[in-house]
């Protein structure tokens, strides 16, 4: 049986060959040409040079690959016992002619072209494998799938081409060409490169990458710096051209904020790039230290046209390579390589004469300039531009591929020695090998497991890889990461990147501008694209906390900008308590007082059989003393964290007890008003002077408003709350008085109470009595009406805790008002002239004033 493979761009002088591509051409009268990365100019170009190919040397590697894996199922008795594999290679030149062409004579016989025509029973084709690049794969497979003959391809497939429904008998060495874009987009979002120079194929290819590429990167936040078109292939003529054309838009290529280039494009459109960026050093042009990231297309290679520079230029670079491994005994079949086997390998002549420098005689009549070759150069010793003596990722695939086949067939002839007498090889058909690859796994000697999905492609991934450079032409590839198969992870090893010369080793950024950091959001700079913007502070009270955001953001409640507005602090909880100085302070206030309360009430209670104690009710002086006593009290509930019970008790209590001290006052107002008009002859009124109306107006005034309270308490009660706003770093924790209309309205009915109080006192400051309260009631009224009224313009200027300490300053100052306006004279009578408070003092007191 024969397995045939196409080898796009082989080491050979028929490999590859365009005459005069990349080394001659002419501008207007001119001859030029490249030698030694010099450019030189002649008038006549001679034939020889013209006539000269550029051979790809690495790709020699793939042949060996397949003649390898050959080798091994040929020995190994476990696979297709008494069946020996071979294989035919053609070359394609790179064109579409000669790829319908080769493989319609694979079709026919073999020593005549009659398509679709073949006799007896030796060199069955039953595979083929072709198509490093896709548009030959495309070419090839329209032909052979009319015999529905299975076909591997080892280098990239665009997958609009490699539908299924179109070529069912295809099968793909490599997972599918979006995997990588999806790879390259988490790769450009690891690194947060946002502004990246696209290179891509000026044909059908490019604009299907575009079309696919363009969107992943827009939703990811990823702008294209620019898209340099690159044609497929070009003679040097065409290239010069080329050059004076792309020259102008080099200016782009060296912008500082374009970092990382982004290439797509297969061999030989590789080539042209590379000669390209060449060309521009010949001409003075800045080198370009950038970060190239590159598909699975591209490899370095001996293209000598680029020398020294192609090498360098590509240092640090990034690309997507096709996995690959070792297979046992590929090194020791390497060093078995002889340029003795000419006869038998018709690639191998070329191959060595270019590689070594040296010449192979094919016969005694050979005279040629060059050295002669000994046979015993050794491949190892060669440049990794002209060969890799590991196993590449191409390489790799066809082996895997030509196992592929042999482990199907061995599938299809069975297991058992009965199976194998009854279908004989020539019985095979092509078309019987492909239910048993879609559902083939197999182990290689390198511990890989090979399978394909339902689509015919390879499950596998692809791998990072970073390309080193040295100025001997030699690289290394460190692996850098793993990218999961159909692109599901990409995993970086950062550490192990070695990037440009030009970056000291710091990792490049790649941006429009530079980032807009914490405390910045972005704006769009009109006409340009999104990636473009300007960084501007964010407003008052929001924050950014990460680079490059779109707009600031508000903190939670429970949190407030720093100052640099670049992250969100805890607010801090307060509330006045009886730690902090000022609460000590109040309350060591309120102390003090309900003490002074109540050594009046000890005092009166002691002398409460003195005329100045009985005179104006003395029932009346106690509960006003009592009520006084709970006032200074009432400010500790103020005080300490707020609770459900203390904002309930808070205002409610205040408002009673102040009702009844207000109360008792206008209750001991009217009686002195009373008894003056009681003692007028005839008068009426001595049967309302008694303890039963001074009662009645305590207890109807404080009923009134403990039914407000009430009111207030059954509707829209004070609870705890918690004020995020007023003060910007902190949390007030207070009470929320429900209904600021029920507050205000038990403020309103104690201002009523003072007022009236202080008006009736005021008529009756002067009446004629020694113990006459009224002009003290009079001035205490006066006190307690100026500290409410500054009370509700102060309460309402303030926030938080500050809200609180006033209102417990006017109850503290209002009720020491009452308590020193009224009692402070009589206490001083009773303890510093007590001689005064006596009744025949007060009798003759009373004469001298009648």
């Amino acid at each position: 049986m024969e397995i045939c493979i196409w080898k796009d761009g082989l080491m050979i002088r028929m490999m590859f060959y365009q005459p005069g591509a990349l080394v001659v051409g002419g501008v207007a009268s001119q001859i030029f040409y490249f030698h030694d990365d010099t450019l030189y100019f002649n008038e006549q170009p001679t034939r020889a040079l013209i006539e000269e190919p550029i051979s790809i040397l690495k790709n020699y590697q793939h042949i060996l690959a397949l003649a390898f894996a050959v080798k091994e199922v040929n020995e190994n008795p476990k696979i297709l016992p008494n069946i020996t594999l071979g294989f035919h290679i053609l070359n394609n030149y790179y064109t579409a002619q000669m790829t319908f062409k080769a493989t319609l004579s694979l079709l026919s016989m073999q020593d005549r072209f009659i398509p679709n025509y073949r006799c007896g029973t030796q060199n069955r084709l039953i595979a083929t494998i072709g198509g490093l690049l896709s548009e030959y794969s495309f070419n090839i497979a329209t032909v052979v799938e009319i015999n529905k003959l299975p076909l591997f391809t080892y280098g990239a497939f665009c997958p609009a081409q490699g539908d299924k429904t179109l070529f069912p008998s295809m099968y793909q060495m490599v997972p599918n060409e979006d995997y990588q874009y999806m790879g390259v987009v988490q790769l450009l979002l690891h690194f947060q490169w946002t502004w990246v120079g696209l290179f891509v194929l000026d044909d059908n290819n490019g604009d299907r990458f575009l079309q696919t590429v363009l969107p992943m990167l827009s939703q990811n936040g990823i702008c294209d710096a620019f898209i340099l078109r690159t044609p497929k292939q070009s003679y040097l003529a065409e290239m010069m051209e080329l050059l004076i054309m792309k020259q102008e838009k080099y200016a782009v290529l060296v912008e500082k904020n374009a970092n990382v280039f982004f290439v797509y494009g297969e061999f030989p459109s590789m080539q042209v790039l590379k000669t390209l960026l060449f060309a521009f050093h010949v001409l003075s042009l800045p080198p370009l230290g950038k970060v190239w990231i590159i598909t699975s297309h591209w490899d370095f290679d001996s293209i000598n046209v680029e020398g020294h520079f192609g090498t360098q230029t590509f240092h640090g670079a990034l690309s997507f390579t096709v996995h690959s491994n070792e297979p046992l005994g590929f090194q020791a079949f390497l060093q078995t390589i002889k340029p003795s086997w000419v006869k038998e390998d018709g690639f191998i002549q070329n191959f060595w004469e270019q590689a070594f420098d040296c010449l192979i005689p094919l016969s005694d009549e050979d005279e040629r300039s060059k050295q002669t070759c000994t046979g015993e150069e050794k491949l190892n010793s060669l440049p990794q531009t002209i060969f890799e003596m590991s196993m590449t990722g191409h390489s790799y695939n066809i082996y895997n591929a030509l196992h592929a086949v042999a482990h199907a067939l061995h599938a299809v002839y069975g297991s058992s020695p009965k199976h194998r007498v009854l279908l004989e090889p020539q019985d095979v058909q092509p078309w019987q090998l492909h239910s048993s690859l879609m559902k083939i796994t197999f182990n290689t000697s390198a511990g890989d497991t090979v399978c394909f999905d339902e689509n015919g492609q390879l499950i596998e991934g692809f791998g990072l890889t970073n390309w080193v450079t040295f100025p001997n032409r030699s690289f290394v590839r460190v692996k850098v990461g793993r990218l999961e198969p159909f692109g599901k992870a990409l995993t970086i090893n950062d550490s192990r990147i070695v990037w440009h010369k030009s970056f000291n080793q710091v990792l490049p950024l790649s941006v429009c501008n530079d980032n807009c950091y914490p405390g910045y959001s972005r704006k769009k700079r009109e006409g340009e694209k999104f990636c473009c913007y300007d960084c501007v502070p964010c407003p008052e009270g929001m924050i950014s906390d990460q680079k490059d955001m779109d707009s600031c953001i508000s903190c939670p409640d429970v949190q407030y900008p720093s100052r640099a507005q670049n992250e969100c602090l805890p607010k801090r909880i307060i509330f006045l308590s009886f730690e902090e100085p000022l609460g000590t302070i109040l309350t060591l206030l309120a102390i003090s007082f309900s003490l002074i309360t109540v050594l009046v009430l000890g005092v009166f209670r002691k002398h409460q059989d003195t005329p100045i104690v009985k005179a104006n009710n003395r029932s009346l002086t106690y509960i006003l003393l009592i009520s006084l006593l709970l006032c200074f009290i009432c400010p500790l509930l103020f005080i300490g964290q707020p609770g459900k019970v203390t904002c309930l008790l808070r205002q409610v209590a205040f408002g009673i007890i102040f009702s009844v001290a207000l109360s008792s006052v206008l209750a001991k107002t009217i009686t002195v008003v009373l008894a003056f008009m009681a003692t007028k002859p005839g008068s009426r009124m001595r049967k309302w002077v008694g303890k039963r109306l001074a009662y009645s107006i305590v207890f109807s005034c404080s009923f009134i408003q403990a039914g407000i309270c009430v009111l207030w308490l059954s509707t829209f009660p004070p609870f705890p709350d918690m004020d995020m706003h007023s003060v910007h770093e902190k949390i007030i924790l207070g009470c929320n008085e429900g209904s600021g209309t029920m507050f205000y309205c038990v403020l309103s009915y104690m201002c009523f109470l003072a007022i009236v109080s202080f008006t009736v006192a005021f008529i009756a400051r002067k009446l004629p009595d020694i113990f006459n309260e009224a002009k003290f009631i009079t001035f205490s009224m006066l006190v307690f009406c100026s500290v409410w009224l500054s009370f509700v313009p102060t309460y309402l200027s303030t926030k938080g805790k500050h809200m609180v300490i006033v209102e417990i300053f006017s109850i503290l100052a209002s009720s020491a008002g009452l308590l020193g306006c009224i009692f402070c004279p009589k206490c001083y009578i009773i303890i510093l002239r007590p001689k005064l408070n006596n009744r025949a003092q007060f009798i003759l007191k009373k004469n001298k004033k009648c």
